[in-house]
């Protein structure tokens, strides 16, 4: 790698000790100048020794000159070095946890001290992914009711810190912010748009600003072969609802701050949404898990118990289980190509992942073969796959699904952004064949390793539930002969079969149809998130070459 030039190179005071302050376009780089330091060796990444440490310059948050302190001046150190920057910067502490950390120099001269703050605002000013206006929506509803003190106390100061500008709205009633965007925000005076709350509360931002946009460009979303116009602006999710499933899967955590540090640092990832509709007609979005069945159960048992707030889920989950109820129907889907895996591959979805970056390069070069060779394939229903039977669940997984109780997720591998949704079919089987697959979801045992699991990467897909097929003479004959009772008398039913369909859960909220048509519509948003980290990030380039001797140093 070409070594970079150094900006600047000081010997400044830090606490009691000189140390060598350098930085270059990539880095900021610090260590101990005493005869103590030599006794450690290389150079560490903020998480090494204590004697030196480098910062990604994308990973600063902020820079400002420091008020001077009248009881430090006392101390001699202070009084050669009386002037003070401080630099605040990106830590990572827990897994994938991040924390805004100080560190503050002393200079001997003011003009040194000033240059050093201007010249760092200089490389962060080159940083044109940051965001520097935002739109803000905060539900003081959702969860425990804790969105506008989230804000107020550990998001806004932050955004402060880092000088970014924010128009903040607190949303009075559901749809609120849906609403807004669609038709009164000024999307141009804005770099993003942040959704304080939970899912519910992402879904509505993502409805809005997708709205807004195929509306803008004068695009139909109830064609189910259009190509739906990516939104421009990126969503920050700053999680405080019941459910922070989107969040978690992007982030690895549910943590306001990291959130936050997240948007500051104007991070982006781009993620698939799926399109739903019913005979041609759209019906909503969704980016997590399209649910038939007993999620599509358990979420319309669940909306009669609001009253209990979050522990209604468990309340419902509890219940729908019990029911152990089964559905019949016809799922039809166009599988995706193999250059994006299978569900079961072991290719986690992880920061920087290769499947999503592959799939946006291709993207460009593709789209028209690939829609060409889709509407052919609808026409004829050439390549698809055809599946009839009984149910217990049919999941559709955009992303892994992941949260704190199921730290793996309905589908460990899915990926958020290769324009594919994993098809999960749980067929009629006993109820404790089902409790076994559950379990699976809160470990890291395949749960697709059951002979009543199927899984499938499809593009798009088709439900048609069993009531409104048409029935053929045999299936009536059987359908007969199972009212007469001349099924053997031995057979034990472990499942309750009904001939009335189930509901869609579709990101939380109930679909008023069960017959529909979802296809995915690849990288159509963008989030302030860069996905998992796989483990620590380490400075992209070799921070010694900052101590490389150069003749202009201060």
């Amino acid at each position: 790698m070409e070594k970079q030039p150094r900006l600047l190179c000081s010997r400044l005071l830090r606490g009691h000790r000189q140390v060598e302050v350098a930085l270059n376009n990539s880095v900021l780089g610090w260590k101990d100048t005493d005869r103590s330091r030599k006794r450690s060796s290389g150079f560490s990444s903020l998480s090494g020794t204590a004697h030196s440490h480098a910062v990604p310059v994308c990973e600063i948050v902020a820079v400002s000159k420091t008020e001077d302190d009248n009881t430090k001046k006392k101390k001699l150190g202070s009084q050669l070095y009386p002037h003070a920057f401080t630099v605040s910067y990106v830590v990572r502490t827990r897994q994938h946890q991040w924390r805004c950390s100080d560190v503050t120099f002393h200079c001997a001269d003011l003009m040194l001290c000033e240059q050093w703050v201007q010249v760092v605002n200089e490389q962060l000013s080159l940083l044109t992914n940051r965001p520097r206006s935002l739109l803000v929506y905060i539900n003081p509803f959702g969860g425990k009711q804790r969105g506008t003190r989230i804000y107020e106390q550990k998001v806004a100061p932050l955004f402060r810190r880092a000088c970014i500008s924010a128009d903040v709205i607190v949303t009075e009633r559901a749809n609120h912010a849906r609403d807004h965007l669609k038709t009164e925000a000024s999307l141009d005076e804005y770099d993003g748009v942040v959704c304080v709350g939970g899912d519910g509360m992402f879904s509505e931002i993502l409805h809005g600003l997708v709205t807004r946009t195929q509306t803008d460009h004068g695009m139909d979303p109830n064609q189910p072969d259009a190509e739906l116009v990516p939104c421009s602006l990126r969503i920050g999710i700053i999680p405080a609802g019941s459910t922070d499933c989107i969040c978690f899967a992007t982030v690895g955590t549910n943590d306001p701050v990291t959130s936050a540090l997240h948007i500051i640092v104007g991070d982006t990832q781009p993620m698939d949404v799926c399109s739903v509709l019913h005979d041609d007609v759209f019906l909503r979005y969704s980016v997590s898990l399209l649910g038939y069945g007993f999620y599509g159960d358990l979420l319309s048992d669940s909306e009669r118990q609001r009253w209990l707030g979050p522990a209604r889920y468990d309340l419902s989950g509890v219940k729908t289980f019990l029911s152990h109820k089964c559905y019949e129907g016809t799922v039809s889907f166009l599988p995706a190509e193999d250059d994006v895996g299978n569900p079961r591959d072991k290719l986690l979805c992880r920061s920087g992942c290769h499947v999503c970056q592959r799939k946006a390069s291709s993207n460009d070069k593709r789209r028209e073969m690939s829609a060409e060779k889709e509407k052919s394939d609808k026409d004829d229903d050439s390549g698809w796959g055809v599946i009839r039977g009984k149910f217990i669940a049919i999941n559709a997984a955009s992303m892994s699904c992941a949260c704190p109780r199921s730290p793996q997720g309905l589908s460990p591998f899915a990926h958020l952004a290769d324009g594919t949704t994993d098809l999960i079919l749980v067929r009629k089987c006993s109820r404790w064949d089902f409790l076994r697959h559950l379990l699976r979801h809160t470990n890291k045992d395949d749960q697709f390793d059951h002979s009543f699991v199927e899984v499938y990467r499809v593009k798009t897909f088709r439900f048609l539930p069993g009531d409104q097929e048409p029935v053929s003479l045999e299936d009536q004959s059987e359908t007969q002969s199972e009212k007469t009772g001349s099924a053997p008398i031995c057979s034990v039913q472990t499942t309750s079969y009904s001939k009335a369909h189930s509901s869609w859960s579709c990101d939380g909220e109930i679909l008023p149809h069960a017959a529909i048509q979802v296809s995915v519509q690849c990288q159509l948003i963008r989030l302030f998130a860069r996905g998992m980290e796989e483990q620590q990030q380490c400075v992209s380039e070799d921070p010694c070459t900052l101590w490389a001797p150069e003749p202009n140093t201060h």
